[in-house]
């Protein structure tokens, strides 16, 4: 970027640095920590026991309602690969169906992620809650926003239902100078 800047910068009115892409990540805490997800279990009447099972139901419920509403609307696809640019097939999308803002895009993928899971100790005869690396079905939910440009959602569907917020730094930056009457190239 030097070297341009020494090579152009006599052409160049300015140049803007910002986030490429901001992501934010949150979680129900009380879901973060095995003591956590004990707690839960205990609170809504689940034994150790029935964990993987309420756990299933949970994440099907989750699933179902997910993908309902959005193959209802036309939006879900399904990748069957995590390589796969979600950015690029949530805008092919858009642009296909002429849409141009709000919701998008609904992908579907199966990611890496850290999941809590009963785990049994034969020894001391005994089942302990463990967060362990695994994977599971994530949901992208992809937004054309007036003051953001794009931004997603990405929840997981397995405890502890993690959940990311993306925005793109770029359309955002560009949606501000757009408003504040400003030329300006975007590549």
């Amino acid at each position: 970027m030097r070297s341009f800047l020494q090579r152009f910068g006599s052409l160049i009115s300015g140049v803007l640095h910002g986030f490429d892409r901001l992501r934010l990540r949150g979680s129900k805490r009380l879901l973060c920590s095995p003591g956590g997800v004990s707690n839960f279990l205990s609170q809504v009447r689940v034994p150790f026991l029935e964990y993987k099972s309420y756990a299933k139901d949970t994440t099907l419920a989750l699933c179902k309602s997910v993908e309902t509403h959005a193959k209802q609307a036309g939006l879900y696809q399904y990748l069957n690969n995590s390589q796969i640019s979600k950015e690029q097939v949530a805008l092919r999308q858009a642009a296909d169906q002429k849409r141009e803002q709000g919701l998008i895009a609904v992908l579907g993928c199966v990611e890496p992620c850290q999941v809590v899971q009963m785990r049994g100790d034969r020894a001391i005869k005994t089942l302990e809650l463990k967060i362990e690396p695994g994977k599971c079905l994530h949901y992208y939910h992809y937004y054309l926003d007036a003051d953001y440009g794009l931004r997603y959602t990405r929840l997981q569907s397995w405890f502890p239902f993690t959940m990311h917020v993306g925005i793109n730094g770029r359309d955002w930056l560009a949606r501000q100078m757009s408003q504040a009457g400003l030329a300006y190239e975007q590549n």
